[in-house]
């Protein structure tokens, strides 16, 4: 579903992603792990064509950049970005016309149910709270339906009836054989939710293992992410191992 080639953006002098690959196939929740400035929402406005990058990286196949790629994921910034004049069931609507979407309402009625903005639904953008703002952020990423839905740090802000939707709603994609891949620098927030893991660190792929791989090995998640950030990564262990 999502392939990364060789991917290299530099900022000046500065490399914030350094020849990073990987792939991820069709269904799975795979969470990217790193500290702040690790270079994961470099990677992953990359992967949804705001920056321009060296390397190579397709969605279902097709370029990233492609207005056919872009018909098929979705993509939840950190920081929402709403429009002040628009009500939230305005920006539903704008982005169901940008979709081109068909039979959405039901969808829309139901996202905004499960995210308590059913209530919400005559406020302006800029009459949200952070948390609702957040919520409204999740609901629009998520409309589409997408087959690869990118989120960059979505749990933030959220409360916790929130935080348990967005965990069953990425729950059922995967049940539904979609991809979900995951920013974050809160390991705990993910816990028991991953079925695989990328590990960023200054820019560089550290490690890419499965959920099996590390509990075949012995290892914790959070052990091997502070030996990879903190120190040095356990002989042995997945550090910079691929998988398929």
């Amino acid at each position: 579903m999502l392939s990364v080639s060789g991917v290299t953006k530099k900022y000046g002098k500065n490399i914030a992603c350094n020849n990073v690959s990987f792939y991820l196939p069709p269904g799975g929740i795979t969470v990217l792990l790193g500290p702040n400035g690790a270079g994961k929402s470099t990677l992953l406005k990359s992967i949804t064509g705001f920056l321009r990058h060296e390397g190579r990286i397709l969605v279902g196949g097709l370029d990233n950049r492609s207005v056919e790629a872009k018909k098929i994921f979705g993509y939840v910034p950190e920081i929402p970005s709403l429009y002040p004049n628009l009500t939230v069931a305005e920006h539903m609507e704008f982005i169901a016309r940008a979709y081109r979407l068909t039979d959405y309402r039901d969808y829309a009625t139901e996202l905004l149910d499960r995210f308590e903005l059913s209530d919400k639904r005559k406020k302006f953008g800029d009459e949200l709270s952070k948390g609702m703002q957040q919520k409204l952020n999740l609901c629009l990423g998520l409309l589409p339906r997408p087959s690869l839905l990118l989120m960059d740090e979505p749990m933030i802000g959220l409360d916790p009836h929130a935080i348990k939707e967005l965990k069953q709603l990425m729950d059922e994609m995967r049940n539904e054989g979609k991809t979900v891949l995951v920013s974050t620098h809160m390991i705990d927030s993910v816990d028991m939710l991953w079925d695989r893991t990328l590990i960023m660190q200054g820019g560089v792929l550290r490690a890419d293992v499965t959920r099996q791989q590390l509990e075949q090995s012995g290892e914790r998640l959070e052990d091997l992410f502070f030996a990879i950030t903190e120190g040095e990564a356990p002989t042995g262990g997945s550090e910079a191992r691929g998988c398929d």
